[in-house]
């Protein structure tokens, strides 16, 4: 049984029928959200917090504890046994380099309900600490087309870029970014990160609209990565870059 639920309603002078009226929802159903497993849909689980006034996190806990979709769960693995990872970003910054205020504007411009954005967030951070925190942390390439950095509001921008050259200046962290100037590049069909594993194995992450995959046959990505790093500024001339950030003044 949900007892934060069933307490809360409790305090609040609530039954299953009346929370059912504000909610809008048939009392059977209303009903249900008391037993274990039974999580109402996100413009339920607000209106329920509103009427009981509590927090999503009071009530269903799980639903907001650090979370990766199912389908990166295999890539997030990859990231935790890798000794190098090589990533490109084309329109927004790389997740590992994400400030949480920049990750925060940067999920909920999509489908996802508040309650879940906060977990998506949460469980982003986590990524970067299994990332960087390790007492060896992996070599980390990151090649960012300038588009990504024109995009944002500057409140949320000045403090992403700070973080981009306090990322930059550390020892295993490599940063590029393909200026404006370079023109096009192969690197505009899509995002795509590169591993290799602790046992050696040499990996590929492509993300699209729906979902994103693993795959092993990355002959043809080395060469767009070979590409994209030759159009890019070297790393002391992207932190001049970022630090300068005239298209922020």
């Amino acid at each position: 049984m949900n007892d934060a639920l069933r307490i809360a309603m409790a305090e609040a002078g609530e039954t299953a029928e009346s929370l059912a009226g504000h909610v809008g929802v048939d009392p059977k159903t209303a009903a249900r959200w008391v037993t274990p497993g039974r999580v109402p849909h996100p413009r339920h689980r607000a209106a329920v917090c509103a009427t009981l006034g509590r927090e999503v996190g009071e009530l269903w806990p799980d639903v907001v504890r650090p979370r990766e979709p199912v389908w990166f769960l295999p890539w997030a693995e990859v990231e935790r046994r890798a000794d190098t990872l090589r990533s490109f970003q084309p329109t927004v910054v790389p997740g590992l380099l994400q400030t949480e205020a920049y990750a925060h504007a940067v999920l909920s411009c999509g489908p996802l309900a508040g309650d879940e954005v906060e977990g998506y967030v949460a469980a982003r951070l986590a990524r970067q600490a299994d990332v960087f925190g390790r007492p060896r942390p992996p070599l980390t390439v990151f090649v960012i087309d300038e588009v990504a950095l024109l995009r944002g509001d500057p409140e949320i921008m000045r403090p992403q870029l700070d973080h981009l050259v306090a990322m930059a200046r550390r020892p295993k962290v490599l940063l590029h970014v393909v200026p404006l100037s370079a023109g096009f590049h192969p690197g505009q069909a899509g995002p795509l990160v590169l591993a290799t594993t602790d046992t050696g194995e040499d990996l590929a992450y492509l993300d699209d609209q729906a979902a994103g995959r693993t795959t092993k046959d990355i002959a043809a990505l080395r060469q767009v990565w070979d590409t994209l790093r030759s159009v890019a500024l070297p790393r002391d001339q992207t932190i001049e870059f970022l630090t300068r950030r005239e298209w922020l003044s």
